[in-house]
Parts: structure tokens; sequence; C-alpha cells
């Protein structure tokens, strides 16, 4: 991810500003240099600290930060995790952005690693979805990836992705990957979502290249997907096309291991985005 972008500074800047306003009132009490470091009230996986360094570096250029955990590292109940040095003006006038975001972020990699974990001695990969904060789409899917997952579509210009509306409104999905085949480039990845084992199989025979099961369980999966694999690859014969992805969404997180035998590529899941908690870390000043 390239921390440096524009697009990163500029999300940057409005943080601070919204914290900052017209200053930092408090901080005019403050005149020499200090130090501070964080400290982690919890395990967990850690997220942003090279945006942290960033968000400094656009307070005040003279902050010194030194990583002592890099994103995606375990970590454990009273580990240091970084160390501040510079003006304690700007330490503080930075302190809570820098902790809000580093705290989320940590919270979505250490949700997204113990789902993963559920995963492990499978081929099956975890991947997110669009159900992201506005504004910090980016940073929560760079986070999933720091807790082991993998990123689904950051956005619509990604992938072509039909879902129920889609395919009611276009007529079929039959219908609706045709138009999509016959006006977006040819580079363009058609992914149909279906509820039933006959909209799959529509799906594979139209030419999707991704079919999202949509809560359908495990055990109809056990005996649906070798039939979409053998109906793609009778299609791929003929065409010349790619293998087809198949996904499942909808899934319970309790209940993920029960997937693990289906056959299935990935499973796609909000959960870490809307129901993982925040990370718990504080920032503590150095005695002179």
């Amino acid at each position: 991810m390239d921390f440096q972008s524009p697009k990163i500074n500029q999300l940057l800047d409005s943080w601070l500003d919204e914290d900052l306003g017209r200053g930092d009132l408090s901080s005019v009490s403050l005149e020499k240099n200090g130090s501070a470091y964080w400290i982690a009230k919890q395990a967990g996986v850690f997220c942003g600290g090279t945006l942290v360094q960033r968000i400094f570096q656009r307070l005040d250029q003279c902050v010194q930060i030194h990583l002592l955990q890099n994103d995606g590292e375990n970590f454990q109940p009273g580990q240091k995790l970084l160390e501040l040095q510079g003006p304690t003006a700007s330490l503080a006038s930075g302190e809570r952005t820098a902790l809000n975001l580093a705290m989320r972020l940590s919270g979505i990699a250490t949700a997204t690693a113990d789902l993963v974990k559920e995963l492990e001695g499978t081929k099956i990969h975890l991947a997110d979805t669009r159900k992201t904060t506005p504004g910090l789409r980016v940073l929560e899917k760079y986070a999933f990836r720091c807790g082991g997952g993998v990123n689904h579509r950051l956005g619509l210009d990604d992938a072509a992705m039909l879902k129920e509306n889609h395919i009611a409104w276009a007529g079929s999905i039959t219908q609706a990957i045709h138009k999509i085949k016959a006006k977006a480039p040819w580079t363009t990845k058609i992914i149909v979502e279906v509820e039933t084992p006959e909209q799959a199989e529509e799906a594979t025979s139209a030419g999707a290249d991704g079919i999202l099961f949509d809560e359908i369980a495990p055990n109809v999966l056990v005996d649906l997907v070798p039939k979409i694999r053998a109906l793609a690859s009778k299609r791929s014969s003929h065409e010349g096309t790619s293998q087809i992805v198949l996904e499942a969404s909808g899934v319970d997180p309790m209940k993920i291991k029960a997937f693990a035998k289906t056959g299935i590529n990935l499973i796609s899941t909000s959960a870490p985005m809307t129901r993982s908690q925040w990370s718990d870390f504080s920032m503590r000043f150095e005695p002179d």
C-alpha cells in the first residue's frame, strides 16, 4: 500500500483538522521536548504503524517514531508497540487521531486473524466485502490483509458483480451477463451472486467467472460445487475461458469451519469490519 499517496495525505490532513480545528488550546502549556510510548492493553494483531508515523509527520516533522511492532504482527497485553520523541505539544496534539486510527485498524486485523485461523489446513481464503466505513475503505481493507485475509473488490469498477436486483431488473442472469460482455471491456470479470443451485448452473453456463453462493448451506454445497466445477470445465474446454472461482457469503462466523470440505475457494465476510471491537492502546509519557 502506498502510504505516501496524495489520497492518503488528504485523509490524514482531514482527520487532523477535524480534531485540531483552529489549534490545540491545551498544547500552549507545553514548550519542551519529551518522550512517550504506546502500550497494548490486550492481545491482538497490530495495524497502522506506518500511518501513525505519517500522521505525526504531517503534524510536525520534528517528531520521531520508532516502531517496535510491524503491521501484521501479534502483540500481547503490556507490550510496547512504538516509541515517540519530539515536541511535547505535537505529541499531545496528534495522540488521539493516531490512536483512534491504529486501534480501529488493529481491531479489524485481529478479528480477521481469528477467522483465518479457523480456516487453517484448508485451501479456503477469507475475503472482505464493500461493507466498509465511508472514507476508510482502503485502510480497512489493508487491515484485513494484515490479519491474513485477501481483498475482494475495492469498488464497483474492479469487477462486475450481479446481485438479486441486477438480475431482476436485467430480466435474467443470462441476459445480464450477455449485456456486460457486450458493453464492458474484455478484461472485465463477472461474478454472480446466486441463491439456488439452478441460478448457479445458469450463471456458469452463461459465462460467469465467479459464483458467489449466498446463504447456501454447506451440506448443499458439498454436492453442488463439483457439479458447477464440471460445468465450468466443460465450458472452458469449448471457449478457452479460465477456471471458475467459487465463493460463499452470508456465513455465520461461528460456523465457518463447516465450509472447509465444500470445495469452495473463498469465504467473503464483512464481520471484521462491522462486528470487530477496537483494540485498546494507550500513550504514556516517559518521565524526564
